[in-house]
């Protein structure tokens, strides 16, 4: 090419090459910027789906602990989660990686809009929000039928005094103080029990459940029988399987240590049409008013028990069932405590508080004639 071409053509490519520069920077400058992935958090289901597949233990306890994760640990999932085949080491990772979350991580719930807005600003780090409390911190019982679970309410035992000893519960049934004290409905129950905790309703109506019983003596003695009863005569929950089984949840609940206490089942004697028995035990005659925790409610306590299974699934979560076939009848799940010697506050089982409470509550069932 001469140069009089080379002249000619010279400035007609710089053009063209600053045409295309600029083509190529306003493709640039239009194209999307990618999206950091979003980290995929693990679920109860899928752990489930890791042990179908047949992970090894240790590969899913390590994605257990390394990945974000919103588990669900409550006594119901629990039983699910073993039903499935998750191993003990793998429900401890997921426990364990649950109670870090409680302790101060940040929830899983979508963000609010401050933290959208300063998720925008690299500096200014979002405050997590506070992790939501627990539907409910009293125990929980739910019957498990069918693959599905019905809680039961939560009832609160009635407290009397009589003078008579607690040799059998027949006895105790047929007492007339006993069922006067549960039909005028005196003792320490009130229908809520929640409000019930943070009352003393429970602490005034022992002392006038003492000033009747006291009348009712010919003389004061060192000790008097106390006798948990629930009223009614049947419960509502009506059950047509003869084999219950239950899941059990007591591990929020306030000043109560888990490790103290295992759910049981007792069988409740019927008293002359106004109240189903729990049990009794002799103590002072003033004990229900003594904040001392040195009465040993339990250490020779009347009742009707029932072999059960009580599966630990976690500390105070349970799975609870009959050992055998129970006869048509009134029953109930209870707590007691691992050792019989432990000590109770006569205030806090007459106000139901803290392991008061433990010991007053019940969740009553009746296996009918025709259950199967």
């Amino acid at each position: 090419m001469n140069s009089t071409a080379r002249n000619l053509f010279g400035p007609v490519v710089l053009v063209f090459a600053l045409l295309d520069c600029g083509t190529l920077m306003a493709q640039t400058a239009h194209k999307p910027v990618p999206r950091p992935a979003q980290k995929s958090v693990i679920t109860n289901d899928d752990v489930i789906r890791m042990v179908r597949n047949k992970l090894p233990e240790s590969v899913i306890i390590a994605a257990i602990q390394s990945k974000p994760s919103t588990f669900s640990t409550s006594a119901t999932e629990l039983i699910r989660l073993k039903n499935a085949g998750v191993t003990e080491a793998e429900m401890n990772a997921m426990l364990a990686t649950s109670s870090g979350h409680a302790q101060g991580s940040v929830s899983s719930d979508a963000a609010t809009p401050s933290e959208a807005a300063s998720a925008s600003a690299p500096t200014a780090a979002p405050e997590a929000p506070a992790p939501a409390l627990p539907r409910s911190r009293l125990p929980q019982v739910a019957l498990i039928a069918n693959g599905s679970f019905q809680e039961l309410p939560l009832e609160k035992t009635q407290l009397a005094q009589t003078k008579t000893k607690p040799t059998s519960m027949k006895s105790l049934s047929g007492d007339s103080a006993v069922s006067q004290a549960f039909h005028a409905g005196i003792g320490t129950a009130t229908t809520s029990v929640a409000s019930h905790i943070r009352s003393t309703t429970g602490n005034s109506s022992v002392q006038q459940a003492s000033s009747i019983f006291s009348g009712m003596m010919t003389h004061r003695k060192p000790t008097v029988t106390y006798v948990w009863g629930v009223p009614n005569p049947a419960s509502a929950n009506v059950l047509q399987t003869v084999s219950p089984t239950f899941a059990v949840d007591f591990s929020r609940m306030p000043g109560v240590k888990p490790e103290d206490y295992e759910p049981a089942i007792v069988k409740l004697t019927p008293a002359q049409n106004t109240c189903r028995i729990v049990g009794a035990t002799e103590g002072k005659q003033d004990v229900n008013s003594d904040p001392a925790s040195d009465w040993q409610v339990y250490s020779h306590f009347l009742e009707e028990r029932v072999s059960a299974r009580a599966q630990k699934l976690a500390p105070g979560k349970y799975k609870l069932s009959a050992a055998s076939e129970l006869a048509p009848g009134e029953y109930a799940v209870v707590f007691r405590p691992v050792a019989k010697s432990k000590g109770f506050s006569g205030g806090d089982v007459a106000r139901a508080q803290g392991d008061g409470l433990m010991f007053d509550a019940v969740w009553t069932f009746q296996i009918s004639d025709s259950a199967q």
